[in-house]
């Protein structure tokens, strides 16, 4: 199989002390084209020589982590351990992946994002802002994790499909202040605010009652009263 990029011999050296090598596009293919610079692997291992992966900007890549499929990996993100970025999947910003984590499907990972431990992130999932999704939580579908949300394992979050006039998904998710959080189409904030949300722009439609039991159903299984 032809390959399509190599290691070039311009490196730098990582916090950890690792040596990174800078890729360049060796064939054109849907995110570079021949003799383009990528990002920063430690081994050829890292990325794989198929699909349309690709690894940019000042991006790092190393351990015995893999990008493959059509994943992206770009900006300063770090995917590193044993983790695994596949399918369509996109990693960028400040992002960091690590551990046994996987991220495939058309999931995102994003901002200051962290995503570690056996964490599975996919689907249409989407974990931004200072997000932690760690340890053997999995983020899936269309779940928005945003902010300072902190998903430790699936006690931490939960999710709704197909609710409301526009059949968003609406998630719920405990934050690194123990708080909850909600998000739901372009909202993002607390049970008290979502409820007042909800009053504001469904009142007295099928669409309140629908938003009221998923509130109602957040807050038993978060164990807040009221």
């Amino acid at each position: 199989m032809e390959k399509k990029f190599e290691l070039t011999d311009k490196f730098v050296i990582n916090a950890f002390g690792i040596k990174l090598f800078q890729i360049k596009c060796t064939k054109s293919f849907k995110y570079a084209n021949e003799g383009d610079l990528g990002g920063y692997v430690e081994k050829e291992d890292n990325l794989s020589q198929s699909g349309d992966a690709w690894v940019s900007g000042d991006a790092q890549v190393y351990g015995d982590a893999l990008v493959s499929g059509d994943a992206q990996v770009y900006g300063n993100a770090r995917v590193s351990g044993n983790a695994q970025v596949s399918g369509d999947a996109q990693v960028y910003g400040d992002a960091l992946v690590s551990g046994d984590a996987q991220v495939y499907g058309n999931a995102r990972v994003s901002g200051n994002a962290q995503v570690s431990g056996d964490a599975l992130v996919s689907g249409d999932a989407w974990v931004s802002g200072d997000a932690l999704v760690s340890g053997d939580a999995q983020v899936y579908g269309n779940a928005r994790v945003y902010g300072n949300a902190r998903v430790e394992n699936n006690h931490m979050h939960c999710g709704f499909d197909c609710f409301g006039s526009c059949n968003r998904h609406t998630h719920a998710y405990k934050t690194k202040g123990n708080k909850v959080e909600i998000t739901c189409g372009c909202f993002r904030g607390n049970i008290e605010e979502f409820e007042r949300k909800v009053e504001e722009t469904h009142s007295g439609t099928i669409y309140e009652k629908q938003y009221k039991a998923i509130i109602n159903l957040i807050k038993i299984k978060f164990g807040i009263d009221g």
